[in-house]
């Protein structure tokens, strides 16, 4: 087994911002040696999150309202009273999310559905720069 790893970096507009990643996790992939193994995409930090989903305009509109529902705005956080900052949801919402995503890889190519694409989400208040660590396991 072997270990390749590379940053990827995302500049953000703000909470909510939808970036779709998947080329370039898959010039990662494409560059490292290795033919097939594990792909691990991480983001450092507590107000940012990765996962999958169909990257089109409806659902771009529909999961950001989702996650409102489940971290509203207009609520009073904890968070902010230790930091004096608005962004308790924020980290509310990258717990329940999560900060990486694991996806296989063969014959140098990531393994994910037609309409499944791979994105990072910002969900801090104000625009951000993201180094996104990707790290490959496999031969």
């Amino acid at each position: 087994m072997a270990v390749y790893n590379e940053v990827i970096r995302v500049d953000t507009k703000g909470e909510n911002d939808m970036v779709d990643i998947t080329d370039m996790v898959q010039k990662v992939v494409s560059n490292s040696s290795l033919k097939q193994g594990i792909c691990l995409v991480f983001v450092p930090g507590s107000t940012g999150t990765l996962s999958t989903i169909e990257y089109e305009n409806g659902l771009k509109q529909d999961f950001p309202k989702a996650l409102e529902r489940l971290a509203p705005k207009n609520q009073e956080y904890k968070h902010h009273l230790t930091w004096h900052d608005d962004n308790g949801r924020s980290h509310v919402k990258a717990t329940l999310m999560g900060p990486s995503l694991s996806v296989p890889f063969q014959n140098s190519k990531m393994i994910h559905g037609t309409w499944q694409q791979l994105i990072f989400m910002e969900l801090d208040t104000r625009s951000r720069k993201r180094d996104l660590i990707v790290q490959l396991v496999g031969e």
